[in-house]
């Protein structure tokens, strides 16, 4: 198992393969559905992954052999007053791959790719309410909840609330 890289176009198609496994699987866990993100052209799933310096975003993965099977984002804000801000998004892990420490690397990784960025001060998410391992996982990082979005995210069976966490980059 390697340690989590910076993503570049060439992945984009284990991406989104890996990204369309998440939100079929667990589908309270992303605003994104699987039919929003499979109707989007390729090219959407590379520019995201523009290995630029100033990229709005970037995302992390983590390959077994020759296979995606792990992947979190960090988002940038381009706006002058939220400049400070980073967001991470879109963090999975593939059932084959659980269990082995993929989520804390992820985590490490994405707040190593902040503090990287000129300016950023701090971290946010959002974590679906119930989900105690994924909430877990960011505490030990220091993540902290700020506050509780209700109706977050409209699933099949009804709503899903968001919990919304952050921790300041500054140790």
């Amino acid at each position: 198992m390697l340690p989590p890289i910076r993503l570049i176009p060439e992945h984009a198609a284990q991406y989104r393969d890996l990204m369309l496994q998440a939100y079929a699987q667990h589908p309270q866990a992303f605003s994104s559905s699987v039919a929003e993100r499979a109707a989007l052209p390729v090219s959407w799933w590379v520019r995201r992954l523009e290995p630029t310096d100033d990229a709005p975003e970037v995302v992390l993965g983590v390959f077994d052999a020759q296979e995606l099977v792990a992947v979190v984002g960090v988002g940038f804000e381009a706006r002058d007053k939220l400049r400070h801000k980073a967001t991470l998004f879109g963090m999975y892990v593939a059932p084959q791959a659980r269990q082995r420490g993929l989520g804390a690397a992820l985590v490490q990784a994405a707040l190593d790719c902040a503090r990287a960025r000129p300016g950023i001060q701090l971290v946010q998410l959002t974590v679906t309410e119930g989900n105690q391992a994924a909430q877990a996982l960011y505490e030990r990082f220091g993540f902290v909840s700020f506050g509780l979005e209700p109706m977050a995210v409209a699933v099949a069976d009804g709503f899903v609330s968001k919990n919304h966490m952050w921790r300041p980059l500054a140790e």
